[in-house]
């Protein structure tokens, strides 16, 4: 059996008081290789708490989190970084592009603290991230400032730049969020094709019809968290 890409063994996640306040209950999930999970929920139920923690941003007041089989409970904060910048490639509602700086660009900004540093370094880079925007369709658009690109060719950078870095798991929170309905559903057709090509995908939404996108789904309401379909 493969290693899990996201396994959480009784996580939970409780605000200190007074009084205290339990963001998510203890829940256990596991995310093998290659599968897309979808998490829904409404506004309010712990979807946020249960992202940050995914994405190494929070750490559990209870249980274990492993990431690609890495238990990440000991880890310092550097090595947690480190972690999540190796693995974890994040989309978000919103596109954080650098607006007066090229696709291409913005792609390889992700690669700066991963990467060596140096003249080869920097080609490699450039190289790394043409290929990630050829994958999601933007080769020819490599050279366009953000500013002139529109709303899903820009969530398309967004998308390059998490994978430029080759991670175990892309993260998604609301990522068409900010896109009108025929841009959204050629993004999720997007994510769609990288899962194809064997990605793993966990995807945050509030929309039912983008969480019917996923092979799996979970949903999350006052912090617990349950599969859909079990009892």
């Amino acid at each position: 059996m493969s290693t899990p890409v996201v396994e959480f063994r009784r996580v939970g996640l409780t605000y200190p008081g007074p009084p205290p306040v339990t963001a998510l209950t203890p829940c256990d999930l596991a995310v093998a290789p290659g599968e897309y999970v979808t998490v829904t929920g409404p506004s309010g139920s712990g979807k946020s708490t249960f992202l940050n923690i995914a994405g190494l941003l929070d750490t559990p007041t209870t249980g274990r989190y492993l990431l690609d089989g890495i238990d990440t409970g000991p880890l310092r904060d550097g090595d947690r970084t480190a972690l999540r910048g190796r693995r974890i490639g994040f989309v978000f509602q919103s596109f954080h592009l650098l607006a007066h700086r090229s696709a291409a660009e913005n792609v390889a900004l992700a690669l700066l603290y991963t990467a060596a540093r140096g003249r080869r370094a920097a080609a490699e880079r450039r190289e790394r991230a043409h290929e990630a925007l050829v994958r999601v369709g933007l080769g020819h658009r490599a050279d366009a400032v953000a500013t002139r690109l529109s709303g899903g060719e820009r969530q398309r950078v967004a998308i390059a730049r998490a994978l430029v870095g080759r991670p175990a798991l892309l993260l998604c929170d609301e990522p068409t969020g900010n896109l009108d309905t025929a841009t959204a559903q050629s993004v999720l057709a997007l994510l769609d094709d990288l899962h194809a090509q064997g990605l793993t995908v966990l995807l945050i939404t509030h929309d039912p019809q983008v969480a019917a996108r996923g092979r799996r789904t979970v949903t999350i309401r006052d912090g617990v968290l349950r599969e859909v379909g079990a009892p």
